[in-house]
């Protein structure tokens, strides 16, 4: 199996690629060798080429630095090393409890909305709720996109339905601000930022990173169709200490109703049959 991800350039040294994730979690030299156990002297060594690391100071500097599985075994593999961390597809037999867990929980979560989205935002599943509510908010037009920033950014997509479009896509590129300086290797995160920022209607502030302005804990995102409103805060649901690249980049999130007028209407499009749902 190819582990490797098309975001990565394995021609890097991994003494640049170190010193990327260091700049990235602001950590000195000094601190890294500190907090890894090893001697600064020889993590000099490492960062300018005059020195391979073992397989063991590889894997304690990527702990310290908190690197993603993904960017893990590109360090292993810049240091000459084989990777560590299998990368399989949900379907597989080797995931079949992780999916039936999955599947579990967007069950669980009807009549209300749940997603299963990787780390670039592409909605991988979605319940029967999810897909109801986008139907009705949408008019039965079905989105263009299976990337749920797309979906939200995007004016002729689901952007047009958001009430609260400015305050829900403000939040977002926040967060995926905050996501493309804490993993420096992956230029599909910062493409992706990039070609949301380019839609039409996009404030010109936000291709600046707010580093005092941290991302609101809460997000209330309001759909509108005519008089009806609803509105939902989500919630964000990942796997721990997984050891698959796969489960690793996985969260599922799950939408919550804030008012009774969103519990109720979810309900009456989980009883009302498609023409009874259309005529709301």
């Amino acid at each position: 199996m190819d582990l490797r991800s098309p975001s990565l350039s394995f021609a890097s040294p991994i003494g640049a690629l170190l010193r990327e994730w260091r700049a990235a979690r602001r950590l000195s030299q000094l601190d890294l060798a500190l907090d890894a156990g090893v001697s600064a002297r020889h993590l000099s060594c490492v960062e300018t080429g005059k020195s391979q690391p073992s397989r063991e100071m590889v894997t304690r500097l990527a702990d310290v630095l908190d690197v993603p599985l993904r960017e893990r075994n590109a360090l292993l593999m810049a240091a000459g090393y084989a990777p560590k961390y299998p990368e399989s597809a949900l379907g597989t037999p080797e995931l079949a409890q992780v999916r039936r867990a999955i599947e579990c929980i967007l069950a669980q979560q009807e009549p209300y909305p749940a997603f299963l989205l990787n780390r670039h935002w592409d909605v991988l599943m979605a319940n029967e709720a999810a897909m109801r509510i986008s139907n009705f908010v949408m008019r039965g037009r079905a989105s263009a996109h299976q990337n749920m920033l797309r979906q939200i950014f995007d004016p002729h997509d689901f952007r047009s339905a958001v009430a609260n479009w400015e305050e829900v896509a403000g939040q977002l590129i926040r967060h995926l601000h905050n996501e493309v300086a804490a993993a420096p290797t992956d230029t599909m995160a910062r493409a992706l930022l990039d070609e949301v920022l380019a839609y039409p209607g996009v404030p010109v502030r936000w291709r600046t990173r707010e580093l005092d302005t941290a991302p609101s804990p809460l997000l209330t995102t309001v759909l509108r169709r005519d008089a009806h409103e609803l509105s939902f805060f989500s919630t964000i649901t990942t796997f721990g200490t997984p050891r698959d690249v796969t489960i690793d980049e996985l969260h599922i999130e799950c939408c919550f109703p804030t008012d009774d007028a969103t519990i109720e209407l979810c309900r009456l499009l989980a009883s009302s049959d498609a023409s009874t749902a259309a005529a709301l």
